[in-house]
């Protein structure tokens, strides 16, 4: 049975327009000289630089598993994490945006049309896709949510709409055994450090986009730490 509240989660996510504040880049040339030093011209400027700097790059240890249905789990698990990550890296885009719009519009009455033509907005674009998760895809999306903003999803409907609303939906998400409280806490669970593992995997490999979490977390702190958990065990 699909659940219907993942509609409502993404209404305090996303503005109605696509645009996006555009940044001046900066245009790089290298050139070598003899000498092998780098120079690099930006905007006029020539910069000697003997070193280049480079993107971190965190090498992965081979995954083991002790047995196949462990292998088989994972996998399972690196697929809902893949089709829900954009979601949540999209909603930390669209949220600063969102706010900064609320916080032009005076009037309560403004707040709830803009509110409507978000939710129609919504409906119209990510309705199918979201009413298509299944229940552990759900959830895996309100902790992603919770990594990507700082904040669980209840927070967020909140602070942006009400807390009695909030309050209903989150009883609705019980009802479909999906708490919009959850947090992301790769620490103390250890399905939320297999869903990091699988992001820093697919990074690397290009399947998905990198978008830095809202709060610090070392995966390779976060690797040796359930590593000696496990092992212990």
């Amino acid at each position: 049975m699909k659940s219907p509240f993942y509609i409502y989660v993404f209404f305090v996510f996303f503005g109605l327009s696509h645009s996006h504040a555009q940044k001046g880049s900066e245009i790089l040339t290298k050139r070598p000289d003899s000498t092998e030093v780098v120079y690099y011209i930006i905007e006029g400027d020539t910069l000697a630089r003997d070193i280049i700097n480079l993107d971190e790059v965190i090498l992965l240890d081979k995954l083991h598993f002790k047995t196949e249905n462990d292998r088989r789990r994972y996998l399972i698990l690196r697929r809902k994490t893949r089709k829900v990550y954009p979601y949540a890296k999209l909603a930390a885009e669209r949220l600063t945006v969102m706010k900064e719009r609320l916080n032009t519009i005076e009037r309560n009455r403004d707040k709830k049309k803009y509110a409507k033509l978000v939710q129609k907005y919504v409906e119209g674009e990510f309705s199918d896709q979201l009413k298509n998760l299944t229940h552990s895809e759900g959830q895996i999306l309100i902790k992603l949510i919770h990594r990507q903003t700082g904040h669980t999803a209840f927070d967020l409907i909140r602070e942006l709409r009400t807390g009695w609303r909030a309050f209903w939906y989150n009883v609705t998400a019980n009802m479909f055994e999906i708490s919009l409280k959850e947090e992301y806490q790769p620490y103390e669970v250890k399905e939320d450090y297999l869903i990091e593992d699988i992001l820093q995997r697919s990074f690397q490999e290009g399947i998905l986009v990198r978008q830095k979490p809202s709060f610090p977390i070392d995966y390779l702190d976060l690797s040796s730490y359930w590593n000696k958990k496990i092992a212990d065990n």
